[in-house]
């Protein structure tokens, strides 16, 4: 009985150590990875500024292709909202918060299964022969000790979803045919 009550008194104590740890860790993520696109701007933020084109290059819509998907009328722009159903990826909403076309767009993530909200954005820079495409999710995780530790590992989870979907980006826009009059 004694054994039993000191494993309890240490678990209990393991518990309340790491609830105390998670206070100290960071409050906010922040993940980002860039590419770079041989392609002119208007073509990549065709696939970027439109929420209906993300499935195309996106890691989480080919990992699950049963995803139901669903969108405000009007995919591009301001206001503008996807929200998703998977049994395997989670369920979400985007929404377009500011669009600076062919260069910009800032958006919020909800994840009503976790409780969180997160900002995120794509930006394409100008680079030689072609752009820079940067992307962006940030987010704070608040006072809940399970969502500070799941920060911890949040860069090394996301981050290889977000240079699969750049390197299909870069993919889809570099074998895009060529306006006319445009250089090789």
């Amino acid at each position: 009985m004694k054994l039993l009550l000191r494993l309890l008194g240490g678990l209990a104590a393991l518990v309340l150590l790491l609830v105390l740890i998670a206070f100290v860790l960071p409050r906010h993520f922040h993940i980002e990875r860039a590419a770079v696109i041989q392609a002119a701007p208007d073509t990549v933020y065709s696939h970027v500024g439109d929420l209906r084109q993300w499935q195309k290059w996106t890691a989480w819509h080919e990992r699950d292709p049963q995803m139901k998907l669903s969108f405000s009328e009007n995919t591009a722009g301001v206001g503008a909202w996807s929200a998703w159903e998977s049994e395997t990826e989670g369920n979400g909403k985007m929404t377009i918060t500011a669009n600076e076309p062919p260069h910009h767009v800032r958006y919020t993530l909800e994840f009503p299964d976790f409780g969180m909200v997160s900002t995120g954005s794509v930006s394409v820079e100008p680079a030689t022969g072609g752009v820079r495409v940067v992307w962006i999710s940030e987010g704070d995780l608040g006072l809940n000790p399970m969502n500070r530790w799941f920060g911890l590992w949040m860069d090394g989870m996301v981050g290889g979803d977000f240079e699969h979907g750049l390197a299909k980006l870069k993919r889809i826009t570099e074998a895009a045919p060529k306006p006319p009059g445009a250089g090789t």
